[in-house]
């Protein structure tokens, strides 16, 4: 919608950023530029190419989630991939570049590793640089043992993290929807930019569980009705994604991390069993129409079958 915004603006309102600002945050280099020129706080970065010092702990990870032509000369117009891979290396470990750039099909990005005291997201909807309504969620659990997209989270209030939040979107001068994932450094306390996604994202059902229907608010926003929007939202609202669950306890048996400490089987399902039991709240599962959480797990199967068989 953004790239070809003339095609559907006579049509319909685009409430999307413009192509400049989308192509700055799906670059996770122009986006750390872009947070540290906003006085955002933000994890050393550097491409695999300017890294020197290999001497404390780092991770690797894609410079795109999304690899296009846009970003890469391998690919048509018509082709893309996905990098989501992030490998963790050990003080002193030092990889192989070229073997990387092979299986992340570009060149990463080496980042500095932040022991992280938790995971937020803080997620919000944007009128041409002015916020509309926001909202904070805690990651309780991600789908995997060493991070990831939110699979058990709970909604929150935290001032510092609203102020880093804003401050960069007012940078960008945002329009429409945004979710901005941030690590509490467990060291400074500060907030420290994971990445932005420009769409509406995976743990949205606990957003609106608390009061925040970022959806409807889209809606209304694209009406000509910003005044509309309630920005108000109840805190300690919990929900899971249930077969993102599955997924968290599949790492735990199937990842390793020279970083992370793998939890033990057991005590990961343990944990998963009680929290479901205290906050039996469901991103999709609903006991009047369970069809929709049927084919979802159904998907999540059918891939994970794809991804053993092809190993």
């Amino acid at each position: 919608m953004s790239k070809y915004f003339d095609e559907f603006s006579d049509e319909v309102t685009v409430v999307t950023p413009g192509f400049e600002t989308i192509e700055s945050v799906h670059d996770r280099i122009r986006l750390i530029e872009a947070a540290q020129n906003a006085g955002v706080p933000v994890p050393e970065t550097n491409t695999i190419d300017e890294v020197t010092d290999w001497e404390s702990e780092q991770i690797i990870k894609s410079r795109y989630n999304v690899l296009t032509e846009e970003y890469c000369d391998s690919y048509s117009e018509r082709d893309f991939a996905t990098a989501k891979r992030v490998k963790h290396l050990d003080a002193g470990e030092r990889p192989d570049p070229e073997t990387i750039r092979e299986e992340m099909h570009h060149d990463p990005l080496v980042q500095e590793y932040v022991c992280s005291s938790d995971e937020y997201v803080f997620g919000a909807l944007y009128d041409h640089g002015e916020p509309v309504t926001t909202f904070q969620h805690r990651q309780i659990r991600g789908e995997s043992y060493t991070g990831g997209g939110g699979v058990y989270r709970r909604s929150i209030d935290i001032p510092e993290l609203e102020a880093v939040g804003r401050t960069l979107l007012d940078h960008l001068e945002w329009h429409g929807p945004a979710c901005i994932e941030y690590m509490r450094d467990a060291e400074t306390d500060e907030f420290k930019l994971t990445e932005i996604n420009p769409r509406l994202w995976q743990s949205l059902p606990c957003a609106v569980r608390a009061g925040a229907d970022f959806p409807l608010d889209y809606w209304r926003l694209a009406t000509g009705r910003p005044d509309s929007v309630d920005p108000e939202y109840e805190t300690g609202v919990g929900s899971h994604l249930l077969y993102g669950e599955l997924g968290y306890l599949s790492s735990v048996v199937n990842e390793e991390s020279a970083l992370v400490d793998r939890p033990s089987l057991f005590g990961a399902g343990l944990e998963i069993l009680v929290s479901c039991c205290m906050d039996p709240h469901f991103d999709l599962l609903r006991y009047d129409d369970p069809r929709v959480f049927l084919s979802g797990l159904r998907y999540v199967l059918t891939e994970t079958s794809r991804a053993v068989h092809s190993r």
